[in-house]
């Protein structure tokens, strides 16, 4: 099963419940998880990534051969 399937029979699966407990305990775990990859980068990643949300807000954009040529 992909990816995308998965996402939908899970989606399925809490459309479907009326437990509001089991609920909140898959948002916590979800915001957790977020929250770990989070953790995980530094300073100066957070920095760059506020900044190129920023620009694509302001519809700035940038090729992704552009953005690779930065790397090779």
């Amino acid at each position: 099963m992909d990816i995308q399937t998965s996402k939908i029979e899970l989606a399925k699966l809490i459309l479907n419940l009326d437990n509001p407990r089991v609920i909140e305990e898959i948002k916590a775990l979800i915001v957790d998880s977020q929250d770990e990859f989070t953790n995980t980068l530094t300073d100066t990643e957070k920095e760059e990534i506020e900044i190129a949300l920023t620009e694509l807000n302001e519809g700035k954009r940038t090729s992704f051969d552009s953005f690779m040529s930065k790397f090779s």
